[in-house]
């Protein structure tokens, strides 16, 4: 929901504020210089003023979004990562399905009396002694490259097509085709050289390498081992896949805590370790102002708060939490979804005074970039201005009164 109002008890506070500055400067000068100031000073700006930041003529295009339930739920959807299993799948282990390139070798057999395989045939042999009267005959074909037609030829099968067919299948064509010439056959088909299928590892790796895949099936993790293993610590390492087109990334920790993330790779795969250092910075009267590290599974707004040691208890305006943020035009209901822009400012106002923001908190993802920003409570800046006035105006209101007659 896009805030209309501002809290009006800053206002009143900031308007007696102003009113009893104006009236310590008729009654000392001296606040008209170092003491002014510093009634004034603020960490950034007040709650009012980023409330209103949508309503500024000099701040064009920017949304203020309280963070409630509904807010939760769009960014829910809006944030869901693309996992490697939802989106690229295990592929077929090699070996199993046939490519081009790939190497083949082939064994038939023949029942006795063998009619095409029997002796004098084509390198054949029996599988047992030759003494024996009634045994079947083997035939083992020269290797056979698939070249780039995708097929291969069989003697009397014929040209028999092989390319992204398994091993099981083309056994059992060429068995069909030999039906009626050969005496009952049976046919074997075995991978010996597969030099094409190779996945490519690269980036915070320890060594950038190929890796040539078998019938095993490797994995993605396979993969990572066979590099090395990354230079960087896991938890801020992001994996990318590229294949077939398709790019998707994931962070290495929840690959390495979710199985079904550690998906068989594919011939052509190209798996790349990002070092993605994320980070968020906090402003304001928040516990410490610094830039915060996350890890590359992202933390949540309330492990976010534990970080910078929370909100200052004498000087935060628990009303006055801010998340600062980029958007993607149209994630959110209150924005504009014609917009011509790729990203338009966002702010998010979390009101903690109120207990069930803590729940939401929980749910808030925080993002690399973001800006947490903490604003000044209005009963802080009377504070100031009260010990300003106790410590400069009345000291010297009691020495005119002892000078005097």
């Amino acid at each position: 929901m896009v805030l209309e109002h501002a809290d009006s008890s800053e206002q009143v506070i900031e308007g007696y504020m102003l009113k009893n500055i104006g009236l310590g400067l008729s009654l000392l000068p001296l606040l008209a210089t170092a003491s002014a100031c510093s009634i004034t000073a603020r960490s950034g700006p007040s709650s009012q003023a980023v409330v209103k930041a949508d309503t500024n003529p000099s701040l064009k295009g920017i949304t203020v979004v309280d963070l409630d339930r509904n807010a939760i739920a769009r960014l829910a959807k809006i944030n869901a990562v693309a996992t490697f299993s939802e989106t690229l799948g295990n592929a077929s282990p090699v070996g199993t399905i046939v490519q081009p390139g790939d190497v083949l070798e082939i064994s038939i057999w023949e029942a006795p009396p063998a009619a095409l395989f029997g002796a004098g045939g084509m390198a054949s042999k029996t599988s047992q002694d030759s003494i024996l009267p009634d045994v079947s005959t083997t035939a083992t074909l020269p290797e056979l490259l698939v070249g780039l037609s995708g097929t291969i030829f069989v003697p009397f099968a014929g040209t028999v097509p092989v390319a992204g067919r398994s091993l099981r299948e083309i056994e059992v064509d060429i068995t069909n085709r030999l039906r009626g010439k050969a005496h009952l056959p049976q046919v074997i088909v075995r991978m010996t050289r597969n030099v094409a299928s190779n996945v490519t590892i690269a980036g915070e790796v320890s060594h950038s390498t190929r890796m040539a895949l078998t019938p095993k099936g490797e994995r993605l993790l396979d993969a990572i081992a066979q590099a090395g293993g990354t230079t960087q610590s896991v938890n801020r390492i992001t994996i990318q896949v590229s294949r077939a087109g398709q790019v998707v990334s994931m962070p290495l920790d929840e690959v390495i805590r979710d199985p079904r993330q550690n998906i068989v790779l594919e011939t052509g795969d190209v798996v790349t370790a990002l070092y993605q250092p994320y980070s968020f910075t906090v402003l304001g009267a928040a516990g410490r102002n610094e830039e915060i590290r996350l890890e590359s599974v992202g933390i949540t707004l309330a492990q976010a708060l534990g970080r910078i040691g929370g909100l200052q208890a004498d000087r935060a305006n628990a009303k006055g939490l801010f998340i600062f943020r980029w958007e993607k035009a149209g994630n959110l209901a209150s924005m504009d979804a014609t917009s011509t822009n790729d990203r338009i400012p966002v702010i998010y106002r979390i009101d903690m005074s109120n207990p069930a923001t803590f729940f939401l908190a929980q749910q808030f993802e925080m993002r690399d970039g973001d800006i947490v920003y903490v604003s000044t409570a209005p009963i802080a800046q009377f504070q100031q201005f009260v010990n300003i006035i106790a410590s400069t105006v009345l000291p010297l209101v009691a020495v005119k009164n002892s000078v005097q007659p």
